[in-house]
């Protein structure tokens, strides 16, 4: 019971337990995990990559040799169904960023909600101090954030369907960014 004292994230999970666990959402959440946990099996590499899930599978952004992503994936899938779950965690995941983002906005709100521009300027170097300390405190928050609500570490009963290669026109600039479908099912 201390635990859930300390984390709120945590006692918010077990609140959304029930969304958390439907179908579609609970497929997204694996496929999310098994994205950040093969992008930290590619990353060893140094390959630049980012990533999309969604309930049929996830996206790789980067330029990959396709069986080396297929690859990641199935050493990834094996690595979380032997238990190492926190690999579906992952510090460059969107929801550090919509974290911090979010944070930082609504401090800033606050901070200067109020007094006008004038009370607004002279607040400024409190104002600055307090969001380098929100940003400092976001990134943990966005990683359990990850751990509890946004991704899944255990696979369940996921497997790989197949993995394609595309390649896509960049709009305005005409170049060309390589993609992976990573296409999964879970039964």
């Amino acid at each position: 019971m201390e635990g859930h004292q300390m984390n709120p994230i945590l006692s918010l999970a077990e609140y959304a337990e029930p969304l958390l666990n439907s179908p579609y959402i609970l497929r997204t959440r694996r496929n999310h995990g098994l994205e950040h946990a093969t992008i930290h099996i590619l990353s060893r590499a140094n390959y630049k990559l980012s990533g999309r899930s969604s309930d049929q599978g996830f996206i790789i952004f980067g330029n990959v040799p396709t069986d080396r992503v297929e690859s990641a994936v199935n050493e990834a899938l094996q690595r979380m169904q032997s238990g190492e779950h926190k690999l579906a965690v992952h510090p460059n995941c969107g929801t550090n960023l919509v974290t911090a983002g979010f944070t930082a906005t609504v401090v800033a709100w606050l901070g200067f909600a109020g007094g006008g521009w004038r009370r607004g300027w002279e607040r400024f170097p409190t104002m600055m101090v307090i969001m380098m300390v929100v940003l400092l405190f976001s990134k943990p928050l966005g990683m359990s954030l990850q751990r509890h609500i946004t991704t899944e570490g255990d696979p369940g009963d996921l497997r790989l369907l197949s993995v394609k290669r595309e390649t896509l026109r960049v709009p305005f600039t005409g170049g060309q960014l390589m993609i992976h479908r990573v296409l999964t099912q879970q039964s």
